[in-house]
């Protein structure tokens, strides 16, 4: 009687095991709903940067209409863009148009074709490397500083109060950032490219053997100026999506100081994706209808 009871008793215990197992979801289950909330998640993001990009971009075209743009917020958002970008601006361009002259030099030398390195340097800083740079810093530094700044609003619940008010964050906050931001981005792709060329021509006089001559003859023979205007394309461009993504997540930023440090790391990553993606269509773009060609 006992062993019965003792077996019937282990039975029961194996069945509500089973039963528990078959309830608890499977690994395969739980990656496949954590992967599609992160999906879901994205698109809803994406889809309200893009509602913010479009309010931005009418919204500054009727305040400018209407006499109601915010010059001096704009101006004052241009001037923190400039000192915080300006001076990096020209630490990296210098290196970069350095290691361009000694990286292609190198080779141009071994093809006896030492006259095109002026050609060679100026189209990489100035298809590339200039645009890439100022990207790369509003990115970094100006996606950091309106995200901090926003955020810190939002969690302090200015953002709120505004609404609450009447008054539309878009137009008071958003649209004087975006208009600081195309103002800056192409100032600051011309002065990457400044420096840049001129750094590579130092390096290419100085130490490729190269005569200045020639650099700025195959230079001007081969850099046009659609190359420079694409250049100020893209910069704009990387302007305007970093300030979209910035203001956007640091609208939205929530939990206290950990979430503003957590839209800025945000704003910093997504920015720099987004322009290095919208950074491989345009020159895809760009080569296929704009190839280099003799000025």
């Amino acid at each position: 009687m006992n062993s019965e009871r003792h077996t019937a008793a282990i039975d029961s215990a194996a069945r509500s095991d089973s039963a528990e197992l078959s309830r608890k979801p499977s690994a395969r289950k739980i990656v496949q709903q954590n992967f599609s909330g992160t999906v879901v998640s994205s698109l809803r993001t994406f889809g309200r940067a893009v509602g913010m990009a479009r309010d931005s971009v009418t919204g500054a075209a009727s305040d400018v209409a209407r006499g109601r743009f915010q010059w001096q917020e704009m101006l004052t958002q241009a001037w923190r863009l400039v000192t915080v970008t300006a001076f990096p601006a020209i630490l990296m361009a210098i290196p970069f148009g350095v290691i361009v002259s000694v990286q292609v030099g190198n080779l141009i030398h071994n093809l006896g074709a030492d006259s095109l390195l002026g050609a060679t340097g100026g189209l990489g800083v100035i298809k590339q490397g200039a645009p890439m740079a100022t990207g790369f810093l509003l990115g970094g530094a100006g996606a950091a500083a309106i995200a901090a700044d926003l955020g810190a609003r939002t969690i302090r619940e200015e953002i709120d109060a505004l609404r609450t008010m009447g008054i539309s964050p878009v137009h008071r906050l958003v649209i004087p950032r975006m208009v600081a931001m195309l103002l800056v981005a192409p100032l600051l792709n011309i002065l990457v490219i400044f420096v840049g060329v001129i750094a590579g021509y130092l390096v290419a006089i100085g130490g490729q053997g190269v005569t200045p001559g020639s650099y700025w003859a195959t230079f001007g023979s081969f850099t046009t100026a659609a190359d420079v205007w694409v250049s100020l394309l893209k910069a704009l461009i990387f302007g305007f999506l970093v300030v979209i993504i910035a203001c956007q997540r640091g609208v939205e930023a929530k939990g206290g100081p950990r979430g503003v440090a957590d839209a800025v790391n945000a704003a910093v990553v997504l920015s720099v994706v987004s322009i290095v993606t919208v950074n491989l269509a345009m020159t895809q773009v760009t080569a296929m209808f704009l190839p280099t060609r003799l000025a």
